[in-house]
């Protein structure tokens, strides 16, 4: 299998998204919010076998510190998997061998990374390639509405009534004011674990910017019976999958269980659009409480040299105490307030 970079003002989308392997975080539109946000370069491939075109391959470079590497996708983009569309029977282990030669030779890249949601393990083993895990959760969009909501545990289902019944209602949003809503709750969220958010607004910004006009994201506000926006909630889909990208909500209002009725508007709302999957978006054991059952995706990682490798871990470590670090120094100036329940994903 070889590859062909192709120009990004000439890529076929509309070939490309019709793969049934296709996902919203493989989609032009994605691409440039990861683009716009990482500060890095799209880079579509085409993969062929002799004279017969196998599929593609969708991720970004960046250069960090001097060392250039390509991310498919790479930690801190809030981005789970992006990787290959391939063609019935094409070999995703072929295909990411050539992306490697690829990196390496052409691209002169010190380091890659490629997460796919069809990958096994064996794909990249074989080729010496580190296999971590985007670990998350998953529920079954075929399944009919009431078996989704009977999966459910019971304390579960009874706060999606506690909140119809206390007038809670969730709305759809098309507005860029929704990113400052969904921040300032999320700020609310990460301060009730001693945190900070893992990334600016300007994020949350640029992500409602590329992906609201495309239909291919569900934004919701979750309003008290005064109206209050009191939760919110951002969920990317796209052909077989939907994706948790983040849920917040004031801790003051959480007594209302306005998450709970959200995820239940997510799961039914995707489902009428013929989504199969509804991906969790990572780790978090509250959110076995909604019937979903753990799933976990292959994470390859390669360096050309130990340094790198060792680089790249340093790296991630000083990130976690940064975040650490700064939540403390925020915690040390706020006022004071009651501890609620907290009830959100962690980004």
């Amino acid at each position: 299998m070889k590859c062909q970079i192709i120009k990004f003002d000439a890529v076929d989308w509309e070939l490309l998204d019709k793969f049934a392997d296709r996902t919203v975080f493989q989609t032009r539109e994605w691409l440039r919010f990861v683009s716009e946000t990482q500060k890095a370069s799209p880079l579509v491939v085409e993969l062929r076998e002799g004279k017969n075109v196998a599929g593609y391959f969708t991720g970004l470079t960046f250069s960090k510190f001097g060392v250039k590497v390509l991310g498919s996708s790479f930690p801190g983009w809030t981005t789970p998997y992006m990787g290959f569309n391939l063609v019935p029977d094409a070999s995703r282990a072929a295909a990411l061998k050539a992306v490697e030669e690829l990196a390496w030779e052409e691209l002169k890249c010190l380091h890659i990374e490629v997460s796919d949601p069809y990958f096994v393990p064996e794909d990249g083993k074989a080729l010496g390639f580190k296999c971590d895990f985007y670990t998350s959760y998953r529920t079954d969009l075929r399944l009919q509405e009431e078996e989704l909501f009977n999966k459910m545990d019971s304390a579960c289902r009874r706060c999606v009534r506690k909140a119809e019944k206390s007038g809670v209602t969730v709305e759809e949003a098309h507005d860029i004011a929704f990113a400052d809503e969904y921040y300032e709750q999320l700020k609310d969220v990460f301060a009730k674990q001693g945190l900070v958010p893992t990334y600016p607004v300007e994020r949350v910004r640029a992500l409602v910017k590329h992906m609201e006009p495309t239909g291919r994201v569900l934004l919701l506000r979750a309003r008290d019976p005064e109206g209050k926006c009191i939760a919110t909630g951002i969920f990317p889909g796209f052909n077989k999958i939907t994706e948790f990208w983040g849920n917040a909500s004031f801790r003051s209002s959480q007594i209302l269980r306005p998450n709970e009725l959200i995820q239940w508007y997510v799961m039914r709302y995707w489902k009428q659009r013929g989504v199969e999957v509804y991906d969790w978006g990572g780790e978090g054991t509250y959110k076995e409480k909604y019937g979903c059952v753990v799933h976990r995706v292959p994470w390859f990682i390669k360096s050309r040299n130990q340094v790198v490798s060792r680089l790249r871990e340093e790296a991630r470590k000083m990130f976690v105490r940064k975040q650490k670090f700064l939540g403390w120094l925020k915690a040390e100036h706020a006022p004071k307030q009651d501890a609620a329940p907290l009830d959100e994903k962690k980004p």
